[in-house]
């Protein structure tokens, strides 16, 4: 069975449809550790830095998928309210050029259309999403639920749990971010993170 390292892992959006495989998931928060050790409960769950582990591990997988942080890259950088200018954090960077060298696996590593010209050429474009890979892929085009970006109360988490199949009573905030809805808004939906996998099987 394709042993599969999962990075980042958030709520597991990206790898919700993925099958025949035995996934390890890498998570910083616990609180989003803990859903997504629900929501799969035989996937192997590691709360820890997923950069490090990534160095540490990466010659014992098959496929990896890594989506970084994307705050610093993201568009919203730039916002006229963001008044605070802040380094990209080049571990995405990092991440892209030890895949390229040293593993001999697929791999996917998964992130926002930054507001500046990737330094990497990526692979594809996916409506906000960008993607390096070592193998192609078709974009899938997922429509966004209306008011994808203003959601942030309640409904709107509901809205979004129905839009990406996952479900969790708690309401869990990144920082001083107190909006519910962050977390899911992160997520790469079910269906594109399933194309890109099946993607990886046939080449």
């Amino acid at each position: 069975m394709k042993k599969v390292l999962n990075l980042y892992a958030g709520l597991g959006g990206n790898r919700k449809n993925w099958k025949d495989c035995h996934v390890t998931a890498v998570e910083l928060d616990p609180r989003i550790a803990a859903v997504y050790a629900r929501n799969f409960p035989c996937d192997a769950v590691i709360v820890g830095d997923a950069h490090e582990y990534l160095q540490k591990h990466f010659r014992e997988f098959d496929f990896i998928w890594s989506s970084p942080p994307c705050q610093t890259h993201s568009k919203m950088m730039k916002a006229t309210r963001n008044d605070v200018a802040r380094y990209p954090d080049m571990s995405l960077y990092q991440q892209i050029i030890l895949l390229q060298n040293f593993f001999k696996g697929k791999w996917v590593v998964e992130n926002v259309r930054p507001y500046y010209a990737p330094l990497i050429s990526p692979t594809q474009t996916n409506g906000r999403h960008i993607f390096w890979s070592n193998f192609e892929f078709m974009a899938l085009d997922v429509p966004q639920p209306k008011g994808f970006i203003q959601k942030s109360n309640l409904a709107g988490k509901k809205a979004m749990m129905e839009w990406l199949g996952i479900f969790f009573e708690e309401n869990i905030y990144y920082g001083k971010n107190h909006c519910p809805v962050q977390i899911l808004r992160n997520c790469v939906h079910p269906a594109v993170g399933e194309h890109i996998f099946l993607s990886s099987n046939c080449v």
